[in-house]
């Protein structure tokens, strides 16, 4: 087993960051998209519970993901060169920034607010007894837009994902899929 990355493929623990991140972000979809669908239920309302400990893992995964894309780039497989490797940079940059940015919008709004958050029962903000309203309303306004335009990107990630396999053949799924 590859741990780490080559100019060929991701390495295991890339690709181990790569699909635990996707399978969460998926699940934090799934449950905001149940709330849509049928607002607030018991059934929804156990998706609904896991957002923002769930929210806090990812926040913790893609730190480290950024931790470790830096500590790799020299080793990593290249976007090419030309304009659509260009594209493909800059749609990983706001992929990776948009991954930072909501949940440390969460965050902000958590510490901002009256309840306080402790994911997992450890206390990361103790309730207080005032909101700092430029804190919540600022994650307020933008931490489900902004989820939103992730989602959009996802899709188009996968979008491009399925363009590689199909037509240009080229292995891009295989070098984060771990196959040979």
């Amino acid at each position: 087993m590859q741990i780490f990355d080559s100019s060929d493929r991701y390495g295991a623990v890339s690709r181990g960051l790569h699909w635990a991140v996707a399978v969460l972000i998926l699940w934090q979809f799934l449950g905001m998209g149940l709330k849509l669908i049928f607002g607030r239920n018991d059934f929804v309302g156990f998706f609904v519970g896991t957002h923002q400990p769930v929210g806090f893992v990812i926040f913790w995964l893609v730190v480290f993901r950024v931790l470790w894309a830096l500590a790799s780039r020299k080793r990593r497989p290249d976007h090419g060169t030309g304009m659509l490797a260009k594209a493909a940079a800059a749609g990983h940059g706001l992929l990776y920034a948009l991954m930072i940015a909501i949940p440390t919008l969460a965050l902000l709004r958590a510490w901002g607010g009256t309840r306080g958050f402790a994911p997992f029962g450890f206390e990361v903000f103790a309730p207080r007894e005032v909101e700092i309203a430029w804190a919540t309303s600022l994650a307020g306004l933008l931490h489900g837009e902004l989820g939103w335009v992730l989602a959009v990107l996802i899709v188009g990630h996968i979008a491009m994902v399925a363009v590689h396999e199909r037509f240009w053949r080229d292995g891009t799924l295989r070098k984060m899929a771990g196959r040979r």
